[in-house]
C-alpha cells in the first residue's frame, strides 16, 4: 500500500505555526483622538478646576489691586500648577500630593516666614502702612476748619456703593463730588428750600439710609478743587457742609512735614516717624526694619521683661504638670479598667471619656461659672456658701486651671493607655512569668518601658499642645489675676501664647505691637521645637527595648 497524501502546501519539514496571538485592545483610537478620556470624570475634574481657576483669578486679581505682588507671584504660581498637575498625564503622584503642599505653603511656611518678617519690624499702633499711607493719614488728620469759611447746605447722594455730597453754593449753583472726584457745578440738579433734591447721574439717599451709613458720611471728605491746598468739604449732621483744611504741609520735594500754624518742621527719623528738632513726633509713623530691637526689649524692658520670666515660668509648670497628672490619671484608670474581673468596663470607659467629648472653650466657659465666687456651684452648693476666690487668688487660680485640665485631658491619656496596654505582646509577659518575675518587675522592667514607647511622642504633643494651650486660659481666667505692679495688662494665669495675644493688642486691651509679639512667637516655636527634639531624641533609648 501506498503511503497517504498530505493535504498540505507547507513544505516538508516546516515547524507549524502558532495561531495569531489576540492584541490588547488599544487606550485610544487609531485616528490619535482623546474621545475616550471624556467620561464623567473628566467633566466633574473639569467643574472642580473651573471653579479653582475662578478663586485663583479672584485671589490675583485682588492681590494686584491691592499692591500685594508677592501674594500675586505666589498664587498665580499655584494655579498654573495645579492646573498642569491635574490636566497632565506625567504628574500622577502630585495630584494627590498637590492639595497638601499647597495649604503646608500657605497656612504653613507663608504664616512663618511672615511672623518672622514682621519680628524686625516696628508694625503696630502708629506704624500700620507705608510711608505714603502714613502722609495721608496726617494730612487728613490735622484738618481744621477754615476760619470764615460759610457753612453750606449738604445734601447725601451715592452713585453704587459710591458716596458723595451735592452742596448749594452762595451763587445758588449745586455741586457735586466724592472722594475721588472735585466737587463740579451739576447742569440739571433741583433744588426746593435750599435742599438739593436731584441731581442727574446720582441717587439722593433717604434719611434713613444716611443714618445706616453715618459712619461713612462723617469721615467722607469731598475736595473743593482739584489743588488740595484749598481744602475739602466735611459734614457732621449730614446736612451742613464746611470747608476743612490740613495744618500740616507735605513737601515731597525736601521730604518733610510743616506745621503751618507753628512752622514747625518735622523730618522723617530712623524709627518710621516724622520728628522735629525738639525730639517730638507726629502721631501716625510707618513700618521700618528694627533689627533685634523687639528681641531686646522683651528681655530688658522692665515692662516686658519682669512679667516675662514669671510667665515663662509658669508656662513651663502649666505644661509640665499637665502633662504628668493628665498621663498618670489617665494611666490609673487604663490600668484599672483594663482587668478583665472587673464588671461593667464598657459602661465606665464610656463615662470616662465624656469630659473629652465636650469642646473645650465650653467646658472652659463652664468651670468658670463653676468655680465663680459669689456664684458658683462649687462655693455655694459643694461648700455650703463659701466664698474661695478660685480664679482671683494668683495661687488658687493657677491650683484652678491644673485642675480643670486636669479633667479635660485624662480622657485622652486614658485612652491612649488603654490601646497600649492592650497591645503589650502576651508573648513577653508569659515569658517574664515563667522566669519568676513579680508584678512589680514585670511593670517596671517590662510594662512601663515598653508602654512609654508607645506614648512617648504622643507626651510629647501633648506638652506642646499644652505649651499653646491659649483656649483654656484665655476662657477661664483670661490670664488673671492681673500683676500688680506690671504697666501691661498680663496676669498670673497667662502663658506665653496668651502673653504674645495680649501684646498683640487684638483684643483692643493696649496698643498693638504685632512686632513685638512676632518676636515672642518666634521665642516660643525655638522653646517648644528644642524641647521636643531633645525629648525624641531621649525617648530613642526606649526602643531598644522593643
Amino acid at each position: 500500500m501506498s503511503a497517504p497524501q498530505t493535504t498540505t502546501d507547507e513544505p516538508v519539514g516546516t515547524p507549524p505555526v502558532d495561531p495569531p496571538a489576540r492584541r490588547r485592545p488599544t487606550l485610544r483610537p487609531r485616528d490619535g483622538s482623546h474621545a475616550r478620556d471624556y467620561g464623567p470624570g473628566f467633566f466633574v475634574k473639569l467643574a472642580l478646576m473651573a471653579v479653582v481657576d475662578a478663586l485663583g483669578v479672584y485671589v490675583v486679581w485682588s492681590a494686584w489691586q491691592a499692591g500685594s505682588y508677592g501674594v500675586l507671584a505666589a498664587s498665580l504660581a499655584l494655579l498654573v500648577a495645579a492646573n498642569w498637575v491635574y490636566f497632565s498625564r506625567r504628574a500622577l503622584p502630585l495630584k494627590y500630593i498637590l492639595p497638601g503642599l499647597a495649604f503646608l505653603l500657605v497656612f504653613q511656611i507663608f504664616v512663618v516666614a511672615y511672623t518672622g518678617y514682621v519680628a524686625f519690624t516696628n508694625y503696630g499702633t502708629g506704624h500700620n502702612g507705608t510711608k505714603e499711607q502714613a502722609v495721608s493719614a496726617l494730612l487728613v488728620q490735622n484738618e481744621r476748619r477754615v476760619e470764615g469759611s460759610p457753612s453750606v447746605p449738604l445734601t447725601v447722594v451715592a452713585d453704587g456703593d459710591e458716596l458723595g455730597f451735592a452742596v448749594l453754593t452762595e451763587d445758588g449753583d449745586v455741586e457735586v463730588g466724592s472722594a475721588d472726584q472735585p466737587l463740579a457745578v451739576a447742569d440739571g440738579a433741583t433744588v426746593d428750600a435750599d435742599r438739593v433734591t436731584e441731581v442727574p447721574g446720582w441717587t439722593v439717599l433717604p434719611r434713613d439710609q444716611v443714618l445706616q451709613r453715618q459712619g461713612e458720611v462723617t469721615e467722607l471728605r469731598v475736595p473743593v478743587s482739584e489743588d488740595p491746598e484749598d481744602g475739602s468739604i466735611r459734614t457732621t449732621d449730614a446736612r451742613t457742609g464746611y470747608v476743612y483744611t490740613s495744618s500740616l504741609e507735605w513737601d515731597e520735594a525736601a521730604d518733610t512735614m510743616t506745621d503751618t500754624t507753628t512752622g514747625t518742621v518735622y523730618t522723617p527719623n530712623d524709627e518710621g516717624q516724622f520728628e522735629a528738632a525738639d525730639g517730638s513726633t507726629l502721631a501716625v509713623g510707618w513700618r521700618v526694619p528694627v533689627g533685634l530691637d523687639n528681641f531686646a526689649t522683651a528681655f530688658t524692658d522692665s515692662r516686658y521683661a519682669e512679667p516675662f520670666v514669671k510667665i515663662l515660668a509658669w508656662t513651663f509648670v502649666f505644661a509640665i504638670g499637665s502633662v504628668a497628672t493628665t498621663f498618670l490619671l489617665g494611666l490609673f484608670l487604663a490600668i484599672t479598667f483594663n482587668d478583665t474581673r472587673m464588671r461593667g468596663r464598657k459602661l465606665y470607659r464610656t463615662l470616662m471619656i465624656l469630659p473629652y467629648a465636650i469642646p473645650g472653650f465650653l467646658a472652659a466657659l463652664l468651670w468658670s461659672g463653676l468655680l465663680n465666687t459669689r456664684f458658683g456651684y462649687i462655693n455655694t452648693v459643694l461648700l455650703g456658701g463659701a466664698e474661695i476666690p478660685w480664679l482671683t487668688d494668683p495661687w488658687l487660680a493657677k491650683l484652678a486651671v491644673l485642675g480643670v485640665n486636669l479633667w479635660l485631658g485624662f480622657p485622652y491619656m486614658f485612652l491612649i493607655c488603654t490601646g497600649a496596654l492592650q497591645s503589650l505582646p502576651s508573648d513577653v509577659m508569659e515569658a517574664a512569668k515563667i522566669d519568676g518575675a513579680g508584678r512589680w518587675r514585670t511593670w517596671k522592667s517590662i510594662t512601663l518601658p515598653l508602654l512609654l514607647i508607645a506614648t512617648a511622642p504622643l507626651l510629647i504633643s501633648s506638652f506642646a499642645f499644652n505649651f499653646n494651650n491659649f483656649t483654656l486660659i484665655y476662657m477661664l481666667t483670661g490670664g488673671g489675676p492681673r500683676f500688680a505692679d506690671a504697666s501691661v495688662p498680663l496676669g498670673h494665669t497667662d502663658i506665653l501664647i496668651s502673653m504674645v495675644y495680649s501684646i498683640s493688642g487684638v483684643d483692643g486691651s493696649a496698643a498693638k505691637d504685632f512686632g513685638l509679639a512676632s518676636a515672642l512667637s518666634i521665642v516660643i516655636f525655638l522653646i517648644v521645637g528644642t524641647i521636643s527634639a531633645l525629648a525624641f531624641r531621649t525617648t530613642r533609648k526606649f526602643e531598644e527595648l522593643s
